[in-house]
């Protein structure tokens, strides 16, 4: 396992829709995780709070306000010979305001919680979204080769409290 010197902070936030049992995915059109669908997210701007940063990417990246936030996780990524950790806070909103559209950055489209393509998202979301689905607070570390695809170990668990 690569020692990591630095960790970079970072948001996501998942749109759901409880009622239809539905969550809003993006699929990433450029940057890290190009091609790969996604919650909504990114880096906490100097001068903001976490909360502060998942709200403005989420307004950037699929044109939606998030009324309230919840947050239910915190992972760590690592990468094999990279001493950068990503640090990322993971919120849920089901109350938001607007429609999703398609900005430069994201093409945002609704999936059934049966129907989620994990084929096409990174491979630990398949390990850490029923946390989210039942409402349980978790926290996780991935360890990923440098192919960015393959998990080399892991560890979830549930939390009461998040910091």
């Amino acid at each position: 396992m690569s020692s990591i010197t630095s960790k970079k902070l970072l948001t996501l936030i998942l749109v759901l829709n409880e009622n239809e049992q539905k969550i809003l995915l993006g699929m990433k059109k450029r940057g890290f995780g190009v091609g790969l669908y996604n919650g909504f997210g990114g880096k906490v701007e100097p001068g903001e709070t976490i909360e502060e940063g998942a709200r403005r990417e989420l307004l950037e990246e699929s044109e939606l306000e998030a009324v309230e936030m919840e947050k239910i996780g915190n992972n760590l990524f690592t990468f094999e010979n990279d001493p950068v950790g990503l640090d990322v806070h993971i919120y849920t909103t089901t109350r938001y305001l607007g429609e999703p559209h398609e900005t430069e950055e994201m093409n945002p489209q609704w999936f059934s919680y049966a129907d989620i393509p994990f084929h096409q998202m990174w491979p630990d979301d398949r390990l850490w979204f029923p946390y989210v689905f039942n409402k349980t607070k978790f926290t996780g570390h991935f360890h990923f080769a440098q192919d960015q695809k393959t998990i080399i170990s892991q560890e979830l668990i549930a939390v009461q409290h998040l910091d």
